[in-house]
């Protein structure tokens, strides 16, 4: 099993924007430097706990900065984007990275995001189709463009002056483009049966409970079946939350103070999606009252604290439960201690991962 890192990053809204942006920058330094394998930053415009703007922009900060880790958007919200802007810059990043790049992409789930760039009232996930399919299209063509939707026109014929070339959307650097893959936040998810299909590959969300974790698999299964291709459990993604430090009581402390980062973080997410009508990926039963799923039951259930053998060990129960998984995301938290949180992500690689292989290569000896 491999590790990432995956942070779509809620800070306190007290701190200062420099602070943050810093430290979020600085732990994806420091997952190179451990050999992480991959790591996701994500995107909101409309949000001061949330507050990267540009997962691409944030991204360019970091391309000299590390060496090994492959970086991606996590994600491009589609709707709120320019196809021929998308493609262009994904191209151009693609190359800046000599190909480190994996291009995360969804129809982007914040609503105030959604109304200030006028789609609140749209049809999201149809613009999201439309957005990555033209996208692909301008990749796979030259010009002249004339790629025609519902909801954007690509269109460019009369300012052709190619022997100079003018007229030319870029193409990445990875043929025939960068790896894709989308984020599931929701119970069986029909999006990831559509991406899987497309020979996209999936992300599990580190807010969902594990059974619902659990059902991303058979969708994904469903849709490698309908491409033809296998279904290759390397090729999916799990987020989690975990703090790890070098003694359980440290560890619980920090991980379940109630003023401390952790359960910040899924107040804020629990909160946002009950009002949105999302709370279902924090519920054990969907028939569950909103009201009824609390902070607590939901740190309780989906953040794994400890010294290392214990945050080992529920790792591998989680794998049991859910099923066999490529790589590990660690979900990103604001560095409250920034001692604990970096000890925490050297913890993961360096402790805990190598005795989670150990036993995944037992169990399978055995098999």
């Amino acid at each position: 099993m491999n590790l990432g890192f995956f942070t779509m990053p809620i800070h306190p809204l007290e701190k200062d924007w420099r602070v943050s942006l810093r430290e979020d920058r600085e732990a994806f330094i420091l997952a190179d430097e451990l050999g992480y394998t991959e790591g996701y930053v994500g995107e909101h415009h409309t949000d001061r706990a949330e507050n990267i703007t540009s997962c691409m922009m944030f991204i360019c900060t970091l391309i000299d900065a590390t060496r090994r880790i492959k970086l991606g958007t996590g994600t491009v919200n589609m709707p709120n984007n320019h196809p021929a802007a998308v493609a262009a810059n994904v191209a151009m990043l693609d190359h800046m990275l000599d190909g480190r790049f994996i291009f995360g992409i969804s129809p982007g789930g914040l609503m105030s995001d959604a109304e200030v760039f006028g789609n609140l009232e749209a049809d999201r996930n149809a613009m999201f189709l439309e957005c990555i399919n033209q996208v692909l299209e301008i990749w796979a063509s030259e010009p002249p463009y004339n790629i025609k939707g519902k909801y954007w026109n690509i269109v460019l014929e009369k300012q052709l002056m190619l022997d100079l070339g003018q007229g030319h959307l870029p193409k990445p650097l990875q043929k025939p483009h960068p790896p894709i893959v989308v984020t599931a936040v929701a119970p069986f998810s029909k999006g990831v049966a559509e991406a899987a299909a497309r020979g996209w590959d999936p992300i599990s969300a580190n807010f969902l409970m594990p059974h619902w974790v659990k059902t991303h698999w058979p969708k994904y299964v469903e849709g490698c079946e309908r491409a033809g291709r296998p279904a290759d459990p390397a090729n999916w993604r799990v987020a989690k939350s975990i703090f790890v430090a070098d003694d359980d009581k440290t560890a619980e402390r920090y991980a379940t103070d109630p003023n401390g980062p952790y359960r910040y973080y899924y107040s804020q997410l629990l909160t946002k999606l009950v009002r949105g009508g999302r709370a279902v990926a924090f519920k054990t039963d969907p028939k569950q009252d909103d009201n009824a799923v609390s902070v607590d039951a939901v740190c309780d259930k989906l953040v794994f604290w400890g010294s290392p053998n214990r945050v080992a060990d529920q790792i591998l129960a989680f794998r049991e439960e859910v099923g066999d998984f490529g790589t590990l995301l660690l979900a990103g938290k604001d560095w409250k201690d920034r001692e604990l949180g970096r000890r925490n992500m050297q913890l993961l690689a360096e402790k805990v991962m190598p005795q989670v292989n150990a036993a995944i290569g037992k169990r399978q000896a055995a098999e």
